[in-house]
């Protein structure tokens, strides 16, 4: 088929303009393309031949078919086979399909009627080229009316594979390969990442067409409904196309080789002041990357959310006097501290820094069921529609009451979080201002990044950034110890997640170090300092 699409090639890029337009007049009932009239038109026709065929005239009639097919002359090969209009339409549509810019055929020695012949056709696509070669036969028979040698036409005789109903076409088939790399243009494999496999999968799925790659030239067989039947050649090889991401090889290496210290977990790495995810850290290797679509309770590294919200309501100052009490009862659940402690005469700034539940449980009396929903779409940007550059679960934050609510100003209750979306509000801090994380840069695709509804003040910032810091430098402060080793302007809040049904608590831990935030969980491992949170000092520290 490639064959014939060459030779429709040849003609319609050099003289066979002509024999093409004769083949659409004749097909209106115009004389072209038919085989030209005997000088004795006008006389009575002789009787017309029979019996067997010679081998003159087998030979005969294949010469001149093949001499028309490999001049370019369509509608003349046509025009000596018994199918003359269904070999022009077949002729003619593999001069669509073929990409074939010329033909080469050597016939064979004939066994009785039939001709074996060998076909090199030359096929294009753009700057690719490539060649095509096989062998095929066509067989001579007498025409029922004349007597005269001609070709018996079937989709055989352009190529032995075809049937039908078949055509032969030549294009860039399937997708083309896709190489994806990091900030600095080195190749992220699955091979060499293999936490990032499905991750890099899904991002391969979604950017391929705008990649820049060029699928391999091949020459193939479709049948009528245009599927694939059968690979005759394939001629190029294709050019790779390539797939920025925003994140970095080597923060990416430091972030899995801390997590693998744990034996399992997950961890994000995100650049606060513009959004860019840096390091996706999981173990085990599953078919979804938990630290971009877990979904779990974020236990008190929520409590910087809930922190911005008591702020802004006026319920809580940073050294100002706050409770912290034993116990508090609302919505008929009794609320505890870890150990059941207690803080006497102290400052939110000291609640915060030892994780006080109680500090937060008290205030839930003064707020209203959806005032931490509010807070966590319109400052934090949790709960929107990321538009990641890969699949996420962006949080989730519904609106609650009595118990429940209360449960979720300490991220219990039904806050459901992963590392993305807490290192998201570690950086957020961090930067005065909530920037949507992403792995593929939206000038990719043009895509528009999801923008917080309210811009969070400079004065909460740095209160909330204050906040941090004396969790991560204070004697008391429970992010101390895993944040002894990490230098720069920082801050880090620790958490431990309750779950039905499991013995240790998930244990969380956010972070921050000058231009770099990030998060950790680690399932059923107890204190979020202990064990998250030295996963999150070996990232910030590798940064």
């Amino acid at each position: 088929m490639a064959v014939i699409g060459a030779v429709c090639a040849v003609a319609v890029g050099t003289a066979g303009f002509g024999a093409y337009a004769l083949v659409d007049q004749d097909e209106a009932g115009s004389p072209g393309g038919s085989r030209p009239a005997s000088a004795a038109d006008d006389s009575k026709p002789g009787p017309a031949a029979t019996g067997p065929l010679s081998a003159g005239e087998v030979r005969g009639a294949a010469e001149e078919f093949l001499a028309a097919w490999e001049s370019g002359d369509a509608a003349g090969a046509a025009a000596r086979t018994d199918a003359e209009s269904a070999a022009r339409k077949a002729l003619a549509a593999f001069a669509e399909d073929g990409g074939v810019t010329g033909v080469q055929l050597t016939e064979r020695a004939s066994q009785q009627d039939e001709v074996p012949f060998e076909v090199t056709a030359e096929v294009e696509q753009g700057e690719a080229t490539g060649t095509l070669e096989y062998v095929s036969t066509l067989t001579v028979v007498r025409e029922q009316d004349t007597g005269k040698p001609v070709v018996h036409w079937e989709p055989a005789v352009l190529h032995p594979d075809l049937a039908e109903g078949d055509q032969l076409v030549t294009d860039a088939q399937g997708d083309p390969e896709v190489i994806t790399v990091d900030r600095d243009g080195n190749e992220l494999s699955a091979e060499d990442f293999p936490e990032l496999k499905s991750v890099l999968a899904d991002i391969t799925k979604r950017y391929a067409e705008k990649s820049g790659g060029t699928a391999p030239l091949a020459t193939r067989i479709v049948d009528a409904q245009g599927k694939d039947k059968k690979v005759l050649a394939q001629h190029t090889e294709g050019t790779p196309g390539e797939i920025p991401t925003t994140l970095d090889a080597g923060l990416q290496r430091a972030a899995q080789a801390a997590v693998e210290k744990k034996g399992k977990g997950s961890a994000v790495a995100v650049k606060p002041s513009t959004g860019e995810v840096l390091a996706v850290a999981a173990l085990p290797v599953q078919s979804f990357n938990p630290a971009l679509r877990g979904s779990y309770a974020p236990g008190s590294t929520w409590k910087v959310v809930s922190a911005s919200l008591l702020i802004e309501k006026n319920l809580a100052s940073a050294d100002a006097p706050h409770p912290c009490p034993q116990y508090f009862e609302y919505g008929g659940w009794k609320f505890q501290n870890l150990d059941e402690f207690e803080i006497q005469g102290g400052t939110f700034r000291q609640s915060f820094a030892r994780s006080c539940n109680t500090a937060f449980i008290s205030q839930a009396p003064e707020l209203a069921d959806d005032d931490l929903t509010q807070q966590a779409r319109d400052l934090f940007g949790l709960g929107l529609t990321w538009q990641v550059g890969a699949g996420t679960f962006d949080g989730s934050v519904p609106v609650q009451s009595n118990a429940q609510m209360a449960a979720s100003l300490i991220g219990q209750g039904g806050v459901r979080m992963n590392p993305l979306n807490m290192a998201s509000v570690a950086a957020t801090v961090k930067n005065g201002g909530f920037k949507q994380p992403h792995l593929v840069p939206p000038t990719v695709d043009d895509r528009t990044l999801a923008t917080a509804p309210r811009a969070m003040s400079p004065a909460l910032a740095q209160e909330l950034r204050s906040l941090m810091n004396t969790t991560a430098t204070a004697p008391y402060g429970t992010a101390t110890q895993a944040m002894a080793s990490v230098g720069g302007d920082k801050g880090g809040k620790t958490g431990s997640a309750e779950v039905d049904g499991q013995e240790l608590p998930n244990a969380w831990f956010i972070g921050y170090s000058d231009d770099l935030a990030a998060a950790a969980v680690i399932p059923a491992s107890g204190h979020g300092g202990t064990n998250a949170g030295p996963v999150v000092a070996e990232i910030l520290n590798a940064g």
